[in-house]
């Protein structure tokens, strides 16, 4: 979390604006005077993030319009940089519009859910996007995948600060369908596109010079960037035609604080968007760097093509939203698929339901939880949802209408909505999930979702008869390795001399705590 700090005159007068230092020049902060005991120096905001969702999944252009309002409203939990027009990141998350696309593409698509499209962030040199567009053609073939066709996609520029502008990507829509004699895993077919689209993705950003997709999806469509949340809708004029529409729209409005803006690192992503911040990345990333030797699926041949999951050096975020891909792919439903990655505290809960318990610890290892804090919203096109990790310092709050809208964010007011219009209202807390699922029409418990997991599959069985112990095992003879032998293992397993000086050797000596520190 970036922070300010306190003047020098202890708070009694009221503070010159203090610049912290991002890409492209200083972020501009301008504090208030002090009123009694608050002090508007101390206050510290991160990102703003909102839902809006038919409970229905009826698709309108109302409800776009809803979400972009509601992401207006977040403006305040975004940040600029030296110049105010210059945003650190906007973005939404919607449906794909596919009659719409129908209109304006210019050349036929196959039937909804059949055909994956998505933005494409190229160079603004005419020439290395042409060629980044023919060789993403050439590794959709390998992929399985036809190029359709490509949109220039309608951007306006003008309200752009100079940061913004000259950081700015060319724009390219790209529209992909699996060929003829592609095998599709069975299932739902826009989710067994997005596992080809997946690969595709994958490879073109890592193997395609200054090429960044937003998304690739049969199901979703993301429109995002350097911008602030009012240029959002000016930037993209498909967003003002009332032609584009969709039944749920997930918005964020970035606060940049662990890394600096820049157009692909704007929320959402493909899945997700949050606001707070992942505390255990670095260790969350090694792991998935070290397990992708095992990672396999019967539902995505060819799956060590797209690695690695993780992109290095993107934010925690992005690494987050990775994970969260490759996990649902893989054949998972999106919020199972979250709850391995934020689990509510489940080891000294000792009052847990037991089949519960066993979800997690099962999972638990398989994969190490992603902790915040942090508000996580998520959606794949039907379900749209939102948790809270186990820590709950990133509040959000719900509401739902008597016309079946349900709206969430991490804070209120982000809709003008009559109180006399409001059914239910609450708040998310620590480990619970708050889920819309709009192709059942209902809001999904907390405990439903969570014994329905618990439920499926006979975890306590599979924990007794495949987890072993570490007290379980047979005692064995300990042999004292020889200085060579000892020494060969310390340098495998990183031990340095400063850890056997400082922190070893007084455990041995004195029993006392491994503690050290720089």
């Amino acid at each position: 979390m970036t922070t300010v700090a306190p003047a020098p005159d202890g708070g009694t007068t009221p503070a010159r604006p203090v610049p912290v230092a991002v890409s492209g020049g200083p972020r501009r902060v301008t504090h208030a005077p002090t009123s009694g005991l608050y002090d508007p120096r101390f206050e510290h905001d991160a990102c703003g993030v909102a839902f809006v969702a038919d409970l229905q999944g009826r698709p309108s252009h109302r409800l776009v319009l809803q979400a972009v309002s509601a992401l207006e409203h977040l403006a305040h939990r975004g940040a600029t940089g030296s110049e105010e027009d210059s945003g650190d990141g906007a973005g939404i998350l919607i449906q794909v519009p596919d009659d719409f696309y129908r209109e304006v593409v210019g050349f036929p698509l196959p039937e909804r859910g059949r055909y994956a499209t998505g933005i494409a962030f190229l160079s603004r040199d005419d020439g290395e996007a042409a060629q980044a567009r023919s060789l993403i053609g050439k590794l959709a073939g390998e992929e399985g995948l036809d190029v359709l066709g490509w949109r220039a996609l309608p951007v306006a520029n003008e309200t752009l600060g100079s940061i913004a502008e000259a950081a700015r990507p060319s724009m390219h829509q790209l529209f992909v369908a699996p060929s003829a004699g592609t095998a599709l895993s069975a299932g739902d077919p826009a989710l067994a596109v997005d596992r080809l689209a997946f690969v595709l993705r994958n490879r073109a950003d890592r193997e395609v010079a200054d090429c960044y997709f937003a998304s690739l999806s049969a199901r979703t469509v993301t429109y995002k960037g350097m911008l602030t949340s009012h240029q959002l809708a000016e930037f993209y004029p498909d967003l003002a035609d009332e032609r584009l529409v969709s039944g749920l729209a997930l918005v964020h409005s970035r606060f940049s604080t662990n890394t600096f803006p820049s157009w692909p690192l704007a929320h959402p992503y493909r899945y997700m968007a949050h606001n707070g911040e992942i505390n255990t990345l670095a260790g969350n990333r090694n792991w998935m760097r070290a397990r992708e030797a095992l990672c396999a699926s019967e539902l995505m041949p060819g799956l060590d093509r797209a690695f690695p999951i993780v992109t290095p050096g993107a934010s925690d975020s992005a690494s987050f939203d990775e994970v969260l891909e490759l996990l649902h792919l893989g054949g998972r439903p999106l919020h199972h698929a979250v709850l391995m990655m934020i689990p509510e505290a489940w080891e000294n809960h000792r009052t847990m339901d037991p089949a519960r318990r066993a979800f997690y610890r099962y999972h638990a290892s398989l994969m190490e939880p992603w902790d915040g804090p942090a508000a996580v919203a998520f959606t794949d096109g039907s379900i749209i949802g939102a948790v809270l990790d186990r820590n709950g310092l990133r509040p959000a709050r719900y509401w739902v209408t008597d016309d079946e809208m349900v709206v969430l964010a991490s804070e209120v007011g982000v809709l003008d909505v009559p109180p006399s219009k409001v059914v239910r209202k609450g708040r998310l807390q620590p480990g619970r999930m708050f889920l819309v699922d709009t192709a059942a029409g209902r809001i999904v418990d907390d405990d439903e979702i969570k014994d329905a997991l618990a439920s499926a599959h006979p975890y306590a069985s599979w924990l007794e008869h495949g987890q072993i112990d570490l007290d379980e095992l047979p005692p064995r003879e300990r042999l004292i390795p020889t200085p060579e032998i000892l020494i060969c293992r310390q340098q495998t397993f990183g031990y340095t001399e400063e850890d056997l000086r400082l922190i070893l050797a007084p455990m041995a000596e004195t029993g006392a705590e491994p503690v050290g520190s720089m």
